[in-house]
């Protein structure tokens, strides 16, 4: 339940929580958005009789939190309605809670188990943990090569603005799904001078990504969709930041002589932003792989070939996994 609310609780994490009673559930909930109710405040609230709180067993992958933000403690709501049994999957990482919501519920008289299915409660919640413990965003890597292994064909002055499809359109759809449940979208100077991509999810259901684009001397004209202001985007340039586009395009200066993946996550992380997808050409994507600052790396393989071009970036690990879509192959690779 709470994989339901990928790409829509940001900042929060994700979480689902289920009432149990004699072996049934008799309530359950998942936090939907931020802002909005938490997964222990829906599941309570879906119990029909309040009566049978006082015998049952709560179970949530999150602890619950402790503290006051837009919505009231978890923790509390659970000893107010007399629940006396909780099962955790795994402890939050965030200073504001960890800990506390396991210890307010102990100080109460409810029993509380905690890491039943840890592993699995902390991969659900990999960018959640990864920002607040390496205090980066959780970084993917993605790009499509060809079966000759080329991401690109060679561009010049007379080039369309516009990309050179590799995957087939399952593939197009599943990174639109990708983008629908990340945080942010980045792209190099080459990837949005030659394609004026919207990096949008316009192909599934979901929020916009925040876009980030690498444009060192601010080539990319202001005519294109990066600066329609349709979203926040952010800007990564060695030039003085600009005063103003529009309210929703901020600019940020960088040093780009060195270790600058590095720089780009602390930018991120001052922006509060849990997870990116890499989505730039060659020269984006190695600076991640060289600085070994990547998560996941999901490498769509097409079933063309462009005999010349600009090669694909390389990969010192083998793939933990190789799906089809159609006839194309997807090879996902861990680094962590």
């Amino acid at each position: 339940m709470a994989k339901n609310g990928l790409g829509a609780t940001y900042p929060n994490p994700l979480v689902g929580s289920v009432v149990v009673l004699n072996d049934k559930i008799i309530g359950e909930g998942w936090h939907q958005k931020a802002g909005e109710p938490h997964a222990e405040v829906n599941a309570i609230n879906s119990v029909k009789d309040k009566s049978l709180l006082k015998k049952a067993t709560i179970y949530v992958n999150l602890e619950p939190c402790s503290h006051y933000g837009k919505t009231p403690p978890c923790a509390n709501l659970i000893v107010d309605n007399g629940i006396k049994k909780v099962v955790i999957g795994s402890v939050d990482s965030n200073s504001k809670v960890s800990g506390k919501g396991i210890l307010h519920l102990q100080n109460n008289g409810c029993e509380v188990i905690v890491g039943v299915l840890e592993q699995e409660c902390l991969n659900l919640n990999k960018r959640f943990f990864t920002f607040h413990n390496k205090k980066r965003p959780f970084i993917m890597l993605k790009w499509a090569e060809t079966q000759d292994g080329f991401i690109d064909k060679l561009r010049d002055e007379n080039s369309e603005n516009s990309p050179n499809w590799i995957s087939n359109v399952y593939s197009q759809q599943l990174v639109h799904k990708m983008r629908a449940e990340e945080q942010s979208i980045l792209v190099g100077t080459n990837t949005s001078f030659n394609d004026n991509p919207k990096l949008n999810a316009r192909n599934w259901f979901g929020l916009n990504p925040v876009r980030i684009v690498l444009d060192r001397s601010l080539k990319i004209p202001f005519d294109y969709h990066l600066y329609d202001g349709s979203v926040k985007t952010i800007i990564l340039t060695e030039k003085a930041p600009i005063k103003s586009v529009n309210e929703n395009t901020h600019f940020e200066q960088l040093d780009f002589s060195k270790n600058l993946a590095e720089q780009i996550c602390a930018v991120l992380y001052a922006h509060e932003i849990q997870s990116v997808l890499v989505e730039g050409g060659v020269q984006t994507l190695q600076t991640f792989i060289a600085e070994n600052l990547w998560d996941e790396a999901f490498v769509f393989v097409g079933n063309k070939k462009f005999e010349n071009g600009l090669k694909a970036p390389e990969l010192k690990k083998a793939s933990s996994e190789i799906q089809k879509i159609s006839d194309d192959t997807l090879k996902i690779y861990v680094n962590y």
